[in-house]
């Protein structure tokens, strides 16, 4: 059995994609937010790794307040807006997720969860998120770090142990986003190293094993 499985695995490993798959979650939706700086820093690292990435960002007011999430459409997705089935695809295909955040009232930020809770946790499970969190104090934005590791535990796309935490933001990045303090560049290596590991790792297992079935 294990020689089959080993065998299984160097077979995906070989037919799997070159590139990883990314989405970016970029929770605030604040006029001059400093989220624009964390977000252009983040997406040149994640090109300098040639990922695939795909962005869903609280500011582009796509998402009304939810009312209707896209599993309520039924699963040929009939009457759904055509930005949201095309958004469910990009969640669904990924192999991993950047989740950007601040926090507001040391609390995730509502444009964030509103955006996540648009799709069913099926989308993100067996996959890792990495966490990078942000603020105009000295705490980085811990407080919604750590209530993202429930929602990103809830969701199935548990987040890896390393967390980017950026405090005071409008002195660590120029409003082009680009690092003024040796944090940045280390900060963001550890977490997409780690990411970067999970994401392959459970990229060929799931190429191997389908979901929840237990080997024989």
């Amino acid at each position: 059995m294990y020689r089959a499985y080993k065998t299984a695995i160097r077979m995906a490993s070989k037919t799997a994609s070159k590139n990883l798959k990314i989405v970016v979650f970029v929770g605030s939706a604040r006029d001059g937010r400093l989220g624009e700086r964390v977000k252009n820093f983040m997406m040149n690292r994640l090109k300098a790794r040639n990922y695939e990435i795909n962005v869903i960002d609280a500011a582009d007011n796509e998402f009304t307040m939810l009312n209707r999430p896209v599993f309520f459409y039924g699963n040929d997705r009939e009457g759904a807006p055509k930005f949201l089935v095309e958004k469910e695809k990009f969640v669904k295909e990924a192999d991993a997720y950047v989740i950007i955040s601040p926090e507001y009232n040391h609390c995730i930020p509502p444009g964030l969860t509103n955006m996540i809770d648009h799709f069913g946790g099926s989308c993100f499970s067996m996959k890792p998120s990495g966490l990078v969190t942000y603020s105009a104090g000295q705490y980085g934005g811990m407080r919604a770090a750590m209530q993202l590791r429930a929602l990103t535990g809830e969701l199935g796309c548990l987040s890896v142990s390393n967390i980017f935490g950026i405090p005071s933001a409008q002195k660590s990045l120029d409003t082009e986003g680009n690092p003024l303090n040796e944090h940045m560049e280390s900060g963001a290596k550890k977490l997409l190293d780690q990411l970067d590991w999970m994401a392959w790792a459970m990229k060929n297992h799931r190429a191997v094993q389908p979901a929840f079935e237990i080997p024989k």
